[in-house]
């Protein structure tokens, strides 16, 4: 399952998902970080955002913006963290390739939530001056040997302890002065899954 922008032709008074809801708020990021909108702007569209109950709520908070691009095998997914940070979670298509520049703002991945039935995710990952932060399930592993650390570092919180059939993360790219972590889920994290597993 995706979180997906919530689509203008289901009718309004159906009830939207967590993930709907992210999927917008994300949405509204990029935008500001773009310079389609202004900080009160943001603020403002953020917290209807995450207070929408139905797609009568949500759909009009991005109306008019442009649509976001659908990462596919052909093109990779650039996540820039700009101003205000970038993150992608809850249930997210997870493409074979991924571009994160931490920018001022910081770059977060979690895969926890994800469904991905690639062999290897390949993730080229700039620190910049936020960071760039990538929490993987317990059951995935990674291959950090193509990351230049830079200046603030490569923290490597991971196992090995790779189940036949999940991906491996290939990262690569600088940890520029902020630097990259990758990890599994941190003791807040592990309770919001217990609390709501991954379907």
């Amino acid at each position: 399952m995706t979180a997906a922008i919530p689509d203008p032709a289901r009718q309004p008074d159906l009830r939207v998902s967590h993930a709907e809801r992210d999927a917008v708020v994300e949405q509204l990021r990029e935008a500001a970080a773009e310079g389609r909108l202004e900080l009160s702007e943001l603020e403002t569209r953020l917290e209807q955002a995450l207070t929408a109950k139905t797609y009568g709520d949500l759909v009009p908070l991005t109306a008019d913006l442009p649509p976001v691009a659908t990462p596919n095998d052909g093109k990779p997914l650039v996540l820039r963290g700009g101003v205000h940070g970038a993150t992608r979670n809850g249930r997210w298509q997870v493409p074979a390739r991924i571009t994160a520049h931490g920018g001022m703002g910081g770059v977060k991945l979690d895969f926890t939530r994800t469904q991905c039935a690639l062999q290897e995710v390949e993730i080229e990952a700039h620190g910049d001056m936020a960071g760039v932060t990538i929490v993987i399930p317990d059951d995935w592993a990674a291959d950090t040997g193509g990351l230049d650390p830079g200046l603030g570092g490569l923290k490597d919180k991971t196992t090995d302890d790779r189940r036949p059939g999940t991906p491996l993360i290939r990262l690569s790219g600088n940890g520029g002065p902020a630097g990259v972590v990758i990890r599994h889920p941190n003791k807040w994290e592990r309770r919001k899954l217990k609390r709501n597993p991954p379907r």
